[in-house]
């Protein structure tokens, strides 16, 4: 059977990608040394997990001891504002983990590397839909490091053949995203409506963003995996809504009236943001297939599943 390593496998994307796998009959391998992850969104799947931090250059060898076809590289340092606090730590993840990564698969001779990159390797866009040939020009440390690690894989396709393919991620939400770790803003809304909180709006909430429903990132990376080699490709829907939007559109979902309070734009932070996906759709044979507010109905829901469940632990 065909073996898969996903790093970063027990978090948010990662977990949705395992599932995803085994749907496909892949033997699955999970790195994570669950600083993000969470043990109970992979303890139900039948999957090898192993508890190891990929900044530790021991990671290498226990890969190459595996023996992988394949590598998805999903463990990183994800948050735009801790980079800023952070950048030193957000390096030594992002960076010198991924080095680790890519090291190791050149030594399994894997058969290909799927790495997580993201729209933030473009810094503020000079034109919209950005698209591939959109220069990169980083706001961030999370965007700088994101980007290093795609030349890092570009060069060790031309010094040591490692086939890969890097998908840039638009702003993924969905069931089992952190709202204190990952942050994604959808996730932060849903907690906040949850628990009859107004959320903060960073700036005024004209910002825009290209949302996309993470079982469709999941269904990228295995499409991505199985394409052609040295692949570069946005994976979003190529629509845009403003933060002031969604959280309009997530109340109406949620059936809750709360107003949102505005606070001072963060440091980092893009503007505007929407990715092309028209090469996306015809190398990978793929597209987006969930709608917004059903995703936004399944991820609301999951999080009031969760709050009940926590409720009933605390009664007992």
């Amino acid at each position: 059977m065909t073996k898969v390593i996903v790093t970063g496998g027990a978090g948010f994307i990662g977990s949705h990608i395992v599932e995803e796998l085994l749907d496909h009959h892949f033997e699955v391998v999970v790195i994570d040394n669950f600083s993000s992850g969470r043990r109970e969104n992979i303890s139900h799947l039948p999957v090898e997990t192993i508890d190891y931090d990929i900044t530790c250059p021991k990671v290498v060898d226990m890969i190459v001891s595996i023996n992988p076809d394949y590598i998805i590289h999903q463990a990183a340092q994800v948050s735009v504002a801790e980079s800023v606090k952070d950048p030193v730590k957000d390096q030594q993840v992002n960076v010198k983990g991924s080095l680790h990564i890519i090291e190791a698969a050149i030594q399994s001779n894997v058969t290909k590397l799927v790495f997580a990159s993201s729209a933030a390797v473009y810094g503020n866009p000079t034109r919209l839909p950005i698209s591939l040939e959109h220069p990169t020009n980083p706001e961030s440390p999370y965007g700088l490091t994101k980007m290093m690690v795609e030349h890092y894989l570009q060069l060790s396709y031309k010094l040591y053949q490692l086939p890969y393919s890097i998908l840039r991620y638009s702003n993924v939400f969905g069931p089992r995203q952190d709202a204190h770790g990952e942050g994604g803003v959808i996730a932060i809304f849903t907690d906040c409506l949850q628990k009859g909180r107004s959320p903060k709006i960073y700036g005024d909430g004209t910002q825009t963003r290209d949302f996309i429903f993470v079982k469709d990132v999941a269904r990228a990376n295995v499409k991505a995996m199985l394409a052609s080699e040295n692949l570069c490709l946005n994976i979003s829907t190529n629509q845009s809504l403003s933060i002031n939007e969604l959280f309009k559109a997530m109340k109406e979902v949620a059936e809750v009236d709360l107003v949102s309070h505005y606070v001072e734009q963060r440091q980092g932070d893009i503007k505007h943001s929407l990715l092309e996906n028209k090469a996306t759709r015809a190398l990978l044979n793929w597209e987006p297939t969930f709608e917004l507010l059903d995703g936004l109905a399944a991820t609301i829901e999951y999080s009031r599943r969760q709050s009940e469940k926590r409720e009933e632990a605390v009664i007992s």
